[in-house]
């Protein structure tokens, strides 16, 4: 064994689960900086509750910005675009979003369960919507070996905490 490679081999390796936070961490706030055109009051506000962490859902999860407007036509309120991004088994825990939201799966399977209603099954294509104040019971991966993925499109007041994790 030469050195260089003994040296590597002592060399305590960082657990998964840090390096997944650190490069899940760094991924949302260069999306943040760079996607976002509005001032860094509002990102913090109406963002931070999308950059989850593991005590949110599952360490694979995380929650990618794509983009968010102000609607002209619509004096106060703003339209938040994002990527959900949900590993094996992975899910949310129980919260409620402001505004409407629209959730397009467009990988793998999505179970979910708005308060008052039955636990759904949706696959690539298909779509649901979230009333404002509705309570979404489970937001969850339905495979627990192939990973899911989401689009969704908020359409809140300016300003507004997008996503409140419930107690």
């Amino acid at each position: 064994m030469t050195a260089m490679s003994l040296t590597a081999a002592q060399r305590p390796m960082p657990s998964r689960s840090m390096a997944i936070a650190v490069i899940g961490g760094l991924a949302c706030a260069l999306a943040i900086g760079k996607v976002l055109p509005v001032t860094l009051d509002t990102v913090s506000g109406a963002l931070a509750p999308l950059c989850a962490t593991a005590a949110e859902g599952s360490p694979l999860d995380k929650v990618e910005p794509i983009g968010s407007y102000a609607l002209p036509n619509v004096p106060g309120k703003r339209v938040t675009i994002v990527r959900v991004f949900y590993g094996p088994g992975g899910f949310s825990r129980p919260h409620r979003h402001a505004g409407s939201v629209t959730a397009y799966i467009t990988k793998g399977e999505i179970r979910s369960q708005l308060g008052g209603g039955p636990v759904e099954t949706f696959g690539v294509g298909q779509s649901f919507f979230e009333p404002p104040g509705s309570t979404h019971l489970v937001s969850a991966n339905a495979s627990a070996t192939e990973p899911a993925e989401l689009i969704a499109v908020f359409v809140a007041d300016e300003g507004a905490q997008l996503t409140k994790f419930l107690e």
